[in-house]
């Protein structure tokens, strides 16, 4: 039982938690001051600003780092994975998205005259250089927070 407990205690999952939390409620508010409407599904939404998928790896490296050592293979581990899930969100993810817009348009001009219904491919699954920035400072900040809070 108290291996259970010490695992639901664990710094690193609440950290994790925390950041991913942080990052998608985030989303709703900086939506607004864009776009200026309130879009409350942004908090299970990917893309926008920051990036949860750059505040859960950076929190997670930046943690292990403080805490093992940034010395440690577990700091090089969190760091290879942190770019692996960056690189992944600001190319791989975001030209989908890219492909995503022009397939909607195209669909949308074929079929303008038929009566067939496809569902929108969605067009915002990346993120931009600035939105992961974001993403990265915010998991940082929760990376020193829970350190300190934990010593």
């Amino acid at each position: 039982m108290k291996a259970f407990f010490n695992s639901i205690f664990n710094p690193y999952l609440i950290g994790v938690g925390l950041a991913w939390f942080l990052a998608q409620f985030l989303k709703i508010p900086f939506h607004y001051l864009s776009h200026k409407e309130w879009k409350w599904n942004m908090i299970y939404e990917s893309g926008g600003f920051p990036s949860s998928h750059a505040c859960l790896v950076s929190q997670t490296a930046v943690l292990v780092g403080l805490r093992e050592g940034f010395d440690s293979a577990y700091f090089a581990l969190g760091v290879t994975l942190a770019a692996i899930v960056i690189y992944d969100a600001t190319h791989v993810r975001r030209e989908a998205g890219f492909h995503a817009q022009r397939l909607n348009i195209i669909f949308a001009e074929m079929f303008a005259d038929h009566q067939f219904h496809e569902e929108k491919l969605r067009e915002v699954i990346g993120h931009t250089p600035w939105q992961v920035a974001g993403g990265f400072v915010l998991g940082a900040g929760i990376a020193i927070i829970l350190n300190l809070v934990w010593i």
